[in-house]
């Protein structure tokens, strides 16, 4: 008997797979190991070609061979398999909502933790459907967890007995997504796509090309440190030039504040005394010209402090991440995106191409010569105890995978 893609979610989101910035190991958790070897295994189960965890990469690979007596071009999907580590991944105890009726979602009453569409307005999409929610004491997993149910379930399709016709497909599921760790371990040659999708974005209907261009920022500021009662002409705050370095920056450009294509100077954390602060920073922009200006504009409010206060006082290190994967996409490989258009409206859905105000998997894989845009997913509110997805958009997302691996059924 043929498992649903809501199944194969619940039991994925059981296993903890929060990634950690803080390990030295890779992946940065065993959970990830723990659930890469079960997708390994399950992969085999359905008659998967050359299915297996590679501890190398931290990645599980697969392949689908062919059927269509065709010697075309691989197609690709991958899916990470690690959740965000801001918000617990253990023990998580998914509910399903049926039948919604638009009101609020009580998702713990003991501790007052209520799911309302005053706060997600969205949320009135879906009445009358079924939507998964967490308890309220962690985050769900549907980033990206669904995304890995639904090409599991795909798999299971394309390698049954009555098969649609379909040319050959890999399966790839990452590590480390979120701390952006994982990827650059990705073995290209093993993976053996011409192009992919990634399978990890939002709402039912999003199709994504265009992403961030990215960059972190770490400032450091050395004060000077003296009795107050003699600091007049001496002392040197460090905490109070890391303010300063921060008002240098415009405040309407915060994410707070920006949406669709707007760039942002995103303050992560701020620590410190009066002998020394730390900052440290996200940048991020779709347009590469606006994203060299915020690194320009990051490294000039350094050089007026040093102007203001001494050499050596502000010390700004920039790195950049991962950057806008429009630049692979368009216009050669456009075709990726019109054939996820004409598969969603064949199936019904109201294709939505927007920009990622992110990044994925996709973004680093485009530039190493995969083009590799993004589809939706099905879930919202990631990375947070509010996080939930739809049944019937999961549904509908697998049956938009097999219409894509499958294009002569479409």
């Amino acid at each position: 008997m043929k498992e649903t893609v809501i199944s194969r979610f619940l039991r994925y989101a059981a296993v903890d797979t929060q990634s950690s910035e803080e390990s030295d190991s890779f992946p940065s958790t065993e959970g990830q190991t723990v659930l890469a070897r079960m997708l390994a295994e399950e992969l085999k189960s359905l008659g998967v070609h050359d299915a297996g965890y590679d501890p190398a990469s931290g990645c599980v690979y697969g392949h689908i061979p062919a059927n269509n007596g065709g010697a075309g071009k691989t197609l690709g999907f991958i899916s990470h398999m690690d959740t965000s580590p801001e918000t617990s991944g253990k023990n998580v105890r998914p509910r399903l909502v049926e039948n919604y009726d638009g009101g609020d979602i009580v998702l713990n009453e003991a501790e007052g933790i209520v799911l309302s569409p005053k706060m997600y307005p969205e949320m009135r999409d879906y009445i009358g459907k079924t939507l998964i929610v967490t308890d309220g004491t962690t985050l769900l997993g549907a980033d990206d967890k669904a995304g890995v149910a639904e090409i599991m379930t795909m798999a299971e399709a394309l390698t049954a007995e009555d098969a649609p016709l379909h040319g050959r497909i890999a399966i790839a599921f990452t590590p480390d997504e979120e701390i952006g760790g994982g990827i650059a371990r990705f073995d290209l040659a093993r993976f053996g796509a011409d192009h992919a999708y990634t399978v990890d974005g939002g709402a039912l209907g999003e199709l994504e090309y265009e992403c961030f261009n990215a960059a972190s920022a770490k400032i450091s500021i050395k004060g000077v440190n003296i009795h107050t009662g003699e600091a007049k002409g001496k002392m040197k705050n460090a905490s109070r030039i890391a303010a300063e370095f921060d008002s240098l920056l415009p405040a309407e450009e915060r994410p707070e504040h920006t949406e669709g294509y707007e760039g942002f100077f995103h303050l992560e954390r701020i620590a410190g005394g009066v002998e020394s602060a730390e900052l440290e920073y996200l940048i991020r922009d779709h347009d590469r010209e606006k994203f060299n200006a915020r690194r320009v504009l990051m490294l000039s409010a350094a050089e007026e402090l040093n102007a203001k206060y001494g050499a050596g006082t502000v010390t700004a290190e920039l790195k950049d991440s991962y950057r806008n994967m429009r630049e692979k996409i368009y216009p050669d490989n456009m075709f990726l995106i019109e054939n996820a258009e004409r598969c969603m409206k064949a199936l019904g859905i109201e294709p939505r191409i927007q920009p990622i105000r992110g990044g994925t998997d996709g973004a680093f894989l485009s530039w190493r010569g995969l083009p590799c845009p993004n589809l939706c997913a099905g879930g919202h509110n990631f990375h947070g105890r509010y996080e939930y997805c739809c049944k019937e958009s999961m549904e509908k997302i697998t049956q938009l995978l097999i219409m894509l691996a499958a294009p002569e059924e479409g």
